[in-house]
């Protein structure tokens, strides 16, 4: 009877495990904010007490029919030539990810997503190694490159913490479905606004950079971004 007790225990712990895991399979969003839309901000970096603008990100949503979203993020570096362009396609629903593309001068990668593998190719370009991707899932995930959009649709409260299944492609450690956290979620104001600030982290940095966000209660837009990552601050607004 104790062994089959200890089980079970074991057993419900990794039920509820699951369960809080966020995925495709059990997210809920605030679909209502999923508009078509296009923001820039500029990317500036603290030094010492002093900021300065080291470009600019651009990022688009595009509804392209009633079941589908592209998300396109555009950086333009003030000291590189080439925009890094990243598109990512989801489903309006629940984010599952359809397809994912990278461009940019240091790379060219593109994925697509289907119930139990993600296929493409990663291209180095200082190498000129070209990798085949064609990674078996066995769990539900969201793609890395959309779920800091998805945070904003989440249905936020005070003291809100998720863990988020996402997939994420590395050459080197290739470290397939790993987590995203929201570490916390609390009521503030900013420059006049009333704002859910969200602390996140993520296993691609191994939890050693977070993200905090101050998203608009009403709108639900995210009207600045600060990166924490190795005693080097960074701002996007």
């Amino acid at each position: 009877m104790r062994t089959f007790l200890i089980l079970l225990i074991i057993g419900s712990a990794n039920f509820f495990s699951a369960q809080n895991l966020l995925s495709p399979t059990n997210v809920k969003l605030d679909s209502k904010y999923i508009q078509d839309e296009s923001s820039e901000v500029s990317w500036i970096m603290e030094n010492a007490g002093s900021k300065i603008e080291i470009g600019k990100v651009i990022t688009d949503f595009k509804k392209l029919n009633k079941k589908d979203l592209l998300i396109k993020t555009t950086v333009k570096m003030k000291q590189s030539p080439e925009a890094w362009i990243d598109s990512t396609i989801v489903k309006i629903s629940n984010f599952q990810p359809v397809y994912h593309s990278s461009f940019n001068s240091m790379r060219n990668m593109s994925i697509s997503f289907n119930k139990n593998k993600a296929i493409g190719y990663y291209l180095d370009k200082k190498t000129q190694k070209k990798d085949m991707i064609n990674e078996a899932t066995t769990l539900p995930y969201f793609d890395s490159n959309s779920y800091p959009a998805l945070i904003r649709f989440l249905p936020l409260t005070e003291n809100y913490t998720a863990e988020i299944s996402i997939f994420d492609y590395n050459p080197t450690a290739k470290k397939g479905v790993i987590k995203a956290y929201i570490e916390k979620v609390e009521k503030s104001e900013y420059n006049g606004r009333k704002v859910w600030v969200v602390k996140t982290t993520d296993d691609i940095q191994e939890r050693k950079a977070e993200s905090t966000y101050y998203i608009d209660m009403i709108t639900r837009k995210v009207i600045k971004q600060e990166i924490n990552a190795g005693g080097r601050k960074m701002i996007m607004e």
